[in-house]
């Protein structure tokens, strides 16, 4: 174990994912997470590990846990050890073992994990005064408001933030491209809106909009779910049917069913597709009918994009809900309406093999496959994917075991561990040190075939 193996695990989610961890932890094998966080340098296992016994007070097994990843000096380890010792009530420890020197006080990077352990500790001011030098950075702003919500400081922060405001106001009179300067405008509406001065909220934030101080529609949006927050349906509904009906017409939408008005909302943005067909409109409406159960008229809203170029728009979004209904998800796919769009039949393959997998039709599923190998990276994978979504678990498990590369072995962990082989699984599983080194095989011959790397360039 070295901090540049485990940099490497962090950053790429290497060794056991925290999804595959998440799963050992609901069949209730964290024994076999303590051990591969020992026997083999499963970060994601350790950390996860100690959150969990810290849960059940077992604090000086939690510390064990993850004290030989903190021993090599490795900055993420020695910050799930502080917050180990400061859960135990070992607050002066916790804070000494990540206590920024001198050097570190200059790095907002450093002073915004510090001062949110401080907060934790119970010394919010202290916490607040490591952050005042870097208030200047608009995000550090953001980090000060996130830590004291509920801390008593409320007065503190909207003076400190103060300053920031008036020069932001400034800056965005002489340009409305001041970006970072503006979100210091909505952090200040955040703040009276906590502190129960919703109105003064509504009005500061109000004459920005309409004095057009501001120049990304986050300050819109920002706006509008204030109103919306609050009750202040006319001025939503005025600042939604105006100009800004891209970025927030939506919004309004919302907060007319959040008041019990559906079909109101629903005409609202029938309307607005009459006069104005942006694809926007049709999507919101078309996953909001989607939601209310209405499958025949979400798809009959969303038609119009099905054959466009870019299918994330439309008929993407109403597939995705319905990864776990797989016959709505094959109704959808086999529904007139329903066209192969530009460029982009792959992926319904992919998703009408998975739906009939999940209907429990595996041999239609896989001969959906083999008619249409070009989409899949390995055919053989999906195969196994599918008998596994199909619950034929040992063809899956027999499938994967003859491909045994490093992919497929991860594959295998999930196919294991639903057999109840949670144990078989954790041996299967690739190391950190052989993902690594495929992955950079695979980099080298992209590389050399294509002058593209799949590395990052730092």
């Amino acid at each position: 174990m070295n901090t540049d193996d485990l940099s490497w695990q962090a950053h790429n989610f290497g060794g056991l994912h925290p999804r595959k961890v998440d799963l050992l932890l609901e069949h209730g094998r964290l024994d076999l997470m303590i051990r591969a966080a020992e026997e083999r340098g499963e970060w994601f296992c350790a950390e996860r590990a100690a959150q969990e016994l810290c849960r059940t007070g077992a604090f000086d097994r939690a510390i064990a846990v993850v004290e030989p990843f903190a021993a090599i000096g490795w900055r993420p380890a020695l910050w799930a050890k502080a917050s180990v010792l400061l859960r135990a009530g070992r607050t002066n420890e916790a804070l000494d073992l990540v206590r920024p020197d001198d050097e570190g006080r200059t790095s907002e990077y450093v002073c915004r994990d510090f001062a949110e352990l401080l907060v934790r500790a119970g010394r919010v001011d202290e916490g607040v005064d490591l952050l005042v030098p870097h208030l200047g950075g608009w995000w550090i702003r953001s980090v000060l408001v996130e830590i004291t919500e509920g801390q008593g400081r409320d007065e503190r922060v909207l003076d400190l933030i103060a300053p920031h405001t008036e020069t932001a106001r400034q800056a965005l009179e002489k340009s409305r491209w001041s970006s970072n300067d503006e979100e210091v405008l909505v952090l200040q509406a955040r703040m009276l809106e906590r502190m129960n001065r919703a109105d003064e909220a509504i009005r500061l934030l109000g004459a920005d909009i309409a004095e057009k101080r501001y120049g990304t529609p986050n300050t819109l949006t920002a706006y509008a779910e204030l109103l919306s927050r609050h009750g202040r349906l006319n001025d939503l509904r005025e600042l939604a049917t105006g100009e800004h009906a891209h970025t927030v017409l939506d919004i309004f939408a919302g907060a007319l069913r959040d008041c019990g008005r559906a079909d109101e909302a629903e005409k609202v943005m029938r309307e607005a597709i009459a006069a104005d067909d942006w694809v926007g409109y049709r999507a919101w409406l078309s996953v909001t009918l989607l939601q209310d159960g209405r499958l025949n008229d979400a798809i009959a809203v969303a038609e119009p994009g099905f054959s466009w170029y870019d299918c994330s728009n439309l008929l993407a979004p109403l597939v995705h809900p319905l990864f776990d209904r797989p016959k709505e998800l094959l109704y959808l796919l086999d529904h007139p309406l329903t066209v192969p769009h530009h460029d982009h039949e792959e992926f319904q393959h992919w998703w009408r093999a998975f739906a009939l997998a999940g209907l429990g039709r595996v041999e239609e599923a896989l001969t959906v496959v083999e008619a249409h190998p070009d989409p899949f990276n390995d055919p053989r994978l999906v195969r196994a994917d599918l008998l596994s979504t199909a619950g034929h678990l040992a063809q899956a498990e027999a499938e994967l075991r003859d491909l045994g590369t490093v992919k497929a072995r991860e594959d295998l962990f999930e196919v294991l561990v639903k057999q109840g082989r949670a144990a078989e699984a954790v041996t299967a599983h690739p190391t950190v040190t052989e993902q690594r080194a495929a992955r950079e095989k695979t980099a080298s011959v992209l590389l050399r075939e294509d002058g593209y790397s799949a590395e990052p360039p730092f």
